[in-house]
């Protein structure tokens, strides 16, 4: 039976990924926090599951590349330099990095590339989320992987053309941007809307996470799928094959 290990355990996603993993009779190797050795667990562990922090990424990606451990990477606010140290560690383990770990969130995702495909670009397009009144990153890692989708179904990067939280004399949008907005407040679990807007119509894609397990439930079958795989990063649409 496969052990998992769990970064981040006394979070919120860390608590229920461990509720459920019990639920579903997978088995929990242990978790670590703030201040712990992030290397016995990963030699426990026969896959990693890591919702901890950006800080914390370069210490738990070293202990797994040591152990040579798969890992789930679901932390966000994640920068460049993250992204490079993901890239390297790849070279040597398996690596799934995901901005959600929702399978609702992932099939949106691949349509939002697909709308992007095939609309022009005078469709303009608009992200809009609203989280909690705790999240502490904006916008959130779904927004942002939301906004590589569409931007990827353009042909180009997100980097090129993002625009965040607009505010005071901004001038007429710009052809073919992505903009971001983000809300705040209560206790909402993660709201998404990818909004297409074109002269006279509009398109309206979302996603609402009604409860944190999805997010659990997701992780978990990302960590399944992923023990045993060979090195290489990895995405949540391959899980669900698409």
């Amino acid at each position: 039976m496969t052990k998992i290990g769990i970064y981040g355990s006394a979070g919120r996603m860390g608590r229920v990924i461990a509720t459920i993993a019990a639920e579903e009779g997978a088995v929990v190797a242990g978790g670590v926090d703030a201040g712990d050795d992030p290397a016995p667990l990963a030699r426990a562990a026969d896959v990693l599951v890591d919702f901890s922090a950006p800080a914390a990424l370069e210490a738990n990606l070293a202990a797994a590349v040591a152990a040579g451990t798969p890992i789930v990477i679901g932390t966000t606010g994640l920068n460049a330099a993250n992204h490079a140290l993901i890239d390297k560690a790849s070279q040597s383990i398996a690596v799934l990095q995901t901005g959600n770990t929702s399978l609702g969130v992932t099939l949106l995702a691949v349509l939002v590339r697909e709308a992007a495909q095939r609309l022009g670009a005078e469709w303009d397009i608009e992200i809009v989320e609203m989280h909690h009144r705790h999240k502490v990153d904006a916008p959130s890692g779904t927004a942002t992987l939301l906004g590589d989708a569409a931007a990827a179904g353009r042909g180009t990067t997100l980097g090129e053309v993002r625009v965040d939280g607009r505010a005071g004399l901004t001038g007429a949008r710009t052809e073919g941007t992505i903009g971001f907005s983000s809300l705040r407040g209560g206790s909402v679990v993660g709201d998404h809307q990818v909004v297409f807007a074109g002269e006279g119509e509009r398109i309206e894609l979302g996603h609402r996470g009604e409860d944190r397990t999805i997010f659990a439930r997701g992780a978990l079958k990302a960590a399944l799928w992923l023990a045993g795989k060979p090195a290489g990063r990895y995405g949540m649409a391959e899980v669900l094959g698409i």
